[in-house]
């Protein structure tokens, strides 16, 4: 008799454990959450890698976050044949914040914070997250793309102020974290709540057992 399907996936897991190539503690909550063993494969000193993250002309978000989710998947696979450590798959995320066609990447300062959470407070926007794994024969899996949608409050710029003054804004696509305290102004998500924190786990799972790990 042929084993159920879910049997059988457990059955051909031969990974106890993934490499994580994100600095992100959200996705490292994320992973935590499916119960996955994983450990953190970060750039070296000498990696440049906010170059990866740099926009080309006239490229629309869902081509830039797939891109850029390639593009650290092969830096990631590189970094760790380097190191010398045990080999094992690698899961890569990149997620973006688009309005109006424009990428709104990670703020440089509280200026640009204040622009970019102005921009979008009484609207709608999208929130992209693509992400892959690496298998440990080196071979890059599709990338998947989780898409989905947030409206923001009409919140105003001294609330933004008082918000950017916590600091939560820095090191997020488009200023804000929704698991934090930007969840007050979210009014309506439609999508992923897990792919809006950077690592969709519906998708995530999928990934995870086609490459054959063990959670």
């Amino acid at each position: 008799m042929p084993l159920p399907a879910i049997a059988a996936t457990a059955a051909l897991a031969l990974h106890p454990f993934i490499y994580l190539a994100s600095q992100s503690p959200r996705r490292q909550e994320l992973l935590q959450q499916l119960g996955v063993r994983y450990t953190l494969l970060l750039p070296r000193p000498d990696e440049d890698a906010e170059a990866l993250e740099a926009e080309q002309p006239g490229e629309l978000a869902a081509a830039y976050v797939q891109r850029v989710c390639l593009a650290k998947a092969q830096a990631a696979r590189a970094r760790l044949v380097a190191s010398g450590n045990p080999n094992a798959p690698v899961l890569v995320a990149d997620t973006t914040v688009t309005l109006d066609d424009a990428i709104l990447g990670k703020p440089t300062d509280a200026d640009h914070a204040l622009t970019m959470l102005s921009q979008l407070a009484g609207r709608e926007h999208e929130v992209l997250t693509a992400l892959t794994v690496v298998d440990d024969t080196g071979v890059v899996q599709p990338v998947q793309l989780s898409r989905s949608r947030v409206r923001l409050a009409a919140v105003s710029t001294d609330v933004l102020q008082r918000y950017i003054e916590t600091g939560e804004p820095f090191g997020k696509a488009g200023a804000y974290g929704i698991q934090g305290r930007a969840a007050a102004f979210i009014e309506h998500i439609e999508g992923s709540y897990s792919g809006i924190m950077g690592l969709p786990l519906f998708e995530t799972s999928a990934l995870l057992r086609a490459t054959r790990i063990d959670f």
